[in-house]
């Protein structure tokens, strides 16, 4: 038995070599590193930058629909501008009619809203009616 030592005894007696401590550490640093932007939701300076400006411009888009839904529901012959866009072929159409009259363009702004139309035309589509 004293020829078989135990399994705790031989860890104990373990000393490893400046190259198996320097491989273990590079082991685990690349593993890290791995595992972290793979599954760890870890992301690069430019990619949290681009999300960042994305959520933004898709924050615009949402914003400038809902003031154009109330502008449209609120502007003169609502009902008739609903029935004219609800009869548009496509969704281009659709858009482009949004966008002809103005009610995706914030206020104090020249150019509507990018996918502010799209939005305001969908959520549109959806009303039964313009009031």
């Amino acid at each position: 038995m004293a020829n078989n030592p135990s399994l705790g005894t031989r860890w104990e007696a373990y000393r490893p070599s400046k190259g198996i401590w320097f491989w273990s550490c590079a082991a685990s640093i690349v593993a890290t590193i791995v595992i972290g932007f793979s599954w760890g939701g870890w992301v690069t300076g430019g990619t949290a930058i681009q999300m960042a400006t994305d959520a933004g411009a898709r924050a615009s888009a949402q914003m400038a629909a809902a003031d154009c839904i109330v502008r449209f529901k609120n502007g003169p012959d609502a009902s008739a501008q609903l029935a004219t866009l609800k009869k548009a072929d496509s969704s281009y159409e659709r858009t482009d009619l949004i966008k002809k009259e103005g009610w995706a363009t914030m206020p104090g702004t020249k150019d509507p809203v990018e996918g502010a139309a799209d939005i305001c035309a969908r959520n549109l589509m959806n009303t039964k009616t313009a009031g």
